[in-house]
């Protein structure tokens, strides 16, 4: 392994940049920040092969993508932090939580991004701020630069922001669904958080980075959600630094193998939301259609079919396999299910 500084190439309103920048800072990795900018796009496409963010350039010279492939990675590179649990019940729910945020919590992010206009006017700013001028969102702003980015929350809005909701049936019409599916689980989130530090315990883990993404990125920072936080709002400000001060010496995971009680209900709900929004959605990826419908009980909603859950799924799988999973607790809870079955999707 290479020493020295690894660069962030990102943006601070991506929930996955913040994932990222999480797992950095937790397993306390050197690193420096690159804003991707609209004049750093093209160099940074073509040194990398794709338009995605997150990149992670380590100082041996690897270009690398997706926080998927990255966390595993930076846990190996830097075991002396270990961010994966060895233990099958822990292992498994650490990397099952993880797909879980990854993929579920977009649809409240982006809905609540894009479907307020108060919210598009400041978010517009930020992302105007990191785009237009290469500069972090807490920096003070000149006349001239103001006056640059005005306006470029709407340019944003249409050229990406509803387009994303639409394809999360989560666009302005689902209000009302969208908010009290984010109180639920708030509340289960809640309720975890009150006797635990992070998600398996005292110690964090890779999905507590998936989660500490759509909060710092999302939730935390735009004025919309945020009031959805209500008298929450401490204790989600309190975890997400928890992450960001670093890992203690002295904490570790539970002993022999157990998972904190508080993780069950969210187990519960997390197969009767996500994988069922999944499941409808690899299913339709699969006999090829767009789009599917869905009413998850505050009626129905129509989302793009998504292929890259099936890869999600299949990832998840395996790393279950691995962890033998298949006599433990986690087995018993049901929520392995999902991720054993065989594949729906035509390769």
């Amino acid at each position: 392994m290479y020493r020295g500084t690894y660069t962030l190439i990102g943006q601070e309103m991506s929930m996955f940049t913040r994932k990222l920048e999480a797992q950095l800072r937790y397993q306390q990795i050197p690193y420096q920040w690159e804003i991707k900018s609209q004049e750093k796009t093209e160099s940074i496409n073509s040194r990398v092969g794709t338009n995605f963010i997150p990149v992670l350039k380590t100082p041996d010279g690897w270009m690398i993508n997706d926080t998927i492939s990255i966390g595993p990675f930076l846990h190996d590179r830097f075991n002396g932090c270990p961010v994966i649990p060895d233990s099958s019940s822990q292992r498994g729910a650490c990397f099952i939580l993880e797909d879980f945020f990854n993929h579920w919590y977009p649809r409240h992010a982006l809905h609540s991004r894009w479907c307020y206009p108060e919210n598009v006017i400041v978010t517009g700013r930020r992302f105007g701020t990191n785009i237009l001028l290469s500069k972090h969102i807490d920096v003070e702003l000149t006349d001239d630069e103001e006056a640059r980015v005005e306006g470029f929350g709407e340019v944003m809005l249409n050229t990406f922001g509803a387009a994303a909701c639409e394809v999360q049936g989560a666009g302005p019409d689902k209000t009302v669904a969208i908010q009290a599916d984010f109180a639920r689980l708030l509340e289960l989130l809640v309720a975890h958080f009150k006797d635990n530090d992070f998600l398996l315990g005292e110690r964090a883990c890779l999905a507590d980075f998936a989660l500490v993404g759509p909060f710092a990125a999302h939730f935390l920072l735009d004025p919309e959600p945020k009031t959805w936080l209500g008298e929450h709002l401490q204790l989600f400000e309190n975890y997400v630094a928890r992450v960001w001060g670093g890992a203690r010496s002295d904490t570790r995971w539970l002993d022999n193998d157990q998972l904190p009680e508080g993780l069950f209900p969210l187990f519960d709900y997390i197969i009767n939301n996500y994988h069922a929004f999944a499941g409808a959605s690899i299913a339709a990826a699969g006999q090829g259609e767009k789009f599917f419908e869905l009413d998850l009980g505050d009626g129905p909603f129509v989302a793009r079919s998504m292929k890259r859950l099936e890869k999600a799924r299949l990832h998840v799988q395996d790393e279950l396999l691995r962890a033998d999973c298949s006599s433990t607790i986690l087995a018993d809870s049901g929520i392995m299910s999902f991720y054993l079955a065989d594949s729906t999707i035509n390769k």
